[in-house]
């Protein structure tokens, strides 16, 4: 079988690396010059981004990243999703004509308001097969081989297959899915939504307000989908409810411990330097507004965690202006 690559040694990057050795399938990771690929090499093990977590033997790493690309026919791109045009666009020239590549990243393009299938097929053209891994998954946890389940989505059924069956384990499970469009949806709004998530905790506000955003978080998703063409009920599954309940609920989310941090007192500035990672519901907060405000979609909740994150509105002021709009049915 020929190797898959995976460019990103994040945690993230890492992680998925990991795991399609663990599968059986050989796996090479490329990473930046900050990410020290060298060193990867050499210690066979992320300390920086996922400690204690030692790579298989059938994954390698490759600092030349053209090398790299020429070992596999798969490509996987697991960078932030502000850095994925470009990589993409360094990657173009070097792919085989007969390359696959997918993406493991989660959020609109902040200056088009692209969704990444776009970016892809603006950069790559069409006749290049595509597909998403996305779903609720923490990094730190697939690296300890923990019981996970994603969504692998693409236009492609066979491509989603083969991918889905290189992923999948004994405690990994991947499932397929033809809307990419919903699934990229699911993993941008998300991420704004556990901002809010963790704004409402961090301010005391206990379990009842956190399910509210969570719900109405869920029908904003929904909602920006289906305008934009996906499937109401691909918002049901992995990378819709599944990947936002993780996000809002549990710490080792980024953007949730950013509105925590934010309900702490601390300005947006010093929040983000802290965490150290990227937080991608903070620039997805201006990308969700700028694509819902285009087609019409009302999302009050994405709406005020813009205004606090860009504006500095007061958390209680939020809460005053989402729970005295006028009665509307539910659905």
């Amino acid at each position: 079988m020929r190797p898959i690559v995976l460019l990103g040694a994040g945690s993230w990057g890492t992680a998925l690396a990991v795991q399609f050795a663990r599968a059986g399938r050989p796996t090479v990771l490329w990473g930046r010059a900050e990410d020290e690929p060298e060193l990867l090499a050499r210690v066979r093990c992320n300390e920086r981004y996922l400690p204690g977590v030692e790579f298989p033997p059938l994954l390698t790493v490759q600092p030349d990243l053209a090398r790299a690309i020429e070992a596999a026919d798969d490509v996987v791109v697991a960078v932030p999703s502000g850095a994925l045009r470009t990589v993409l666009t360094t990657i173009q020239p070097l792919l085989d004509p007969q390359a696959r590549v997918a993406w493991a990243s989660k959020g609109f393009e902040l200056a088009t308001g692209k969704l990444p299938h776009q970016v892809t097929l603006e950069v790559l053209g069409p006749g290049v097969p595509i597909a998403v891994l996305s779903g609720p998954t923490f990094a730190r946890e697939v690296g300890a081989g923990l019981p996970t389940a994603i969504a692998v989505a693409s236009p492609d059924p066979a491509f989603a297959l083969e991918l889905a069956r290189s992923i999948s384990s004994g405690r990994f499970q991947a499932y397929t899915q033809p809307d990419i469009v919903g699934v990229e949806v699911g993993g941008a709004v998300k991420n704004v939504i556990a901002i809010a998530a963790g704004a409402s905790d961090g301010m005391g506000y206990g379990s009842n307000s956190r399910v509210f955003l969570i719900t109405r978080g869920l029908a904003e998703m929904v909602h920006l989908a289906v305008a934009l063409g996906a499937k109401a009920e691909t918002m049901m599954g992995l990378a819709g409810l599944g990947d936002l309940v993780l996000t809002c609920t549990d710490d080792q989310s980024r953007n949730r411990r950013l509105g925590r941090a934010i309900a702490a007192g601390k300005p947006v500035d010093q929040a983000l330097t802290e965490i150290g990672q990227a937080v991608e519901g903070y620039h997805a907060a201006r990308a969700v507004r700028m694509v819902a405000q285009r087609l019409g979609v009302g999302m009050p909740i994405c709406e005020h965690v813009y205004r606090v994150l860009y504006e500095g509105m007061p958390i209680p002021e939020v809460v005053a202006s989402l729970l005295t709009r006028e009665v509307t049915p539910e659905n």
